[in-house]
């Protein structure tokens, strides 16, 4: 087993024993039964949190992207930008960091962007890429700003298809924003790392659940790159 992929099972028993991820019968937003459920608002404490940082800061430097800053989308990419600076800081690398508020400010500051000067290459950190809502608003203020956008950094990719539980898109949203924009969306893992994960486990506690993600990747999922 190579070191990303030692990262990525780490990182997949880290987000379990955090219970951000979890088995069993889930209605996602799309309205699909998932046997699985990722909630990256369960790194709600200064350790995890700390820990997480190191996961993305890894992934990003693994990756080989040549980046300048960091940027975080609210609300969740907020935390997840800083605590990615602060990791990447201590492996001797740092970089600033921005983020957006919601509504802009007509006094102080003023505007929506916060933080360090939004400019040069600059990755998008975020927990997942559902519908790629947030990605492309974005991509807009980055650029907007003068800025380019570098790559977008997930948790998790859930390699799944775009679309509801009948109508089912020929692309998932990582894909498309791949497409769309022309940058990397770097992940550090994917269902398939949780499904082999899953698979290496001797726990039957977690091989009960193989089965059912399986099912779930072969109807809804894309093909493995």
């Amino acid at each position: 087993m190579n070191s990303k992929n030692v990262n990525q099972f780490d990182f997949i028993r880290f987000a379990l024993e955090a219970h951000v991820l979890s088995f069993g019968e889930f209605k996602t937003k799309a309205g699909r039964q998932s046997p699985y459920f990722f909630n990256a608002g369960g790194f709600s404490d200064g350790a995890l949190l700390g820990s997480l940082g190191k996961y993305y800061a890894n992934a990003l430097l693994e990756s080989g992207v040549a980046f300048d800053m960091l940027y975080g989308p609210a609300y969740k990419g907020i935390t997840l930008a800083a605590a990615t600076a602060i990791a990447l800081a201590h492996q001797n690398r740092n970089v600033a960091f921005a983020y957006n508020r919601k509504e802009a400010k007509d006094h102080g500051e003023g505007g929506t962007l916060v933080g360090a000067p939004v400019k040069g290459r600059v990755v998008i950190i975020d927990d997942v890429i559902s519908a790629g809502t947030s990605v492309r608003e974005s991509v807009e203020l980055i650029r907007a700003a003068g800025a380019e956008p570098a790559a977008v950094l997930i948790a998790l990719d859930r390699m799944e298809r775009s679309g509801n539980a009948v109508d089912i898109g020929s692309h998932s949203a990582v894909q498309s924003v791949e497409q769309e924009f022309g940058i990397p969306v770097i992940a550090i893992a994917s269902l398939s790392n949780v499904m082999d994960y899953l698979d290496a486990s001797k726990d039957p506690a977690l091989q009960q659940y193989l089965p059912a993600v399986t099912a779930y990747r072969k109807q809804y999922g894309i093909k493995a790159g």
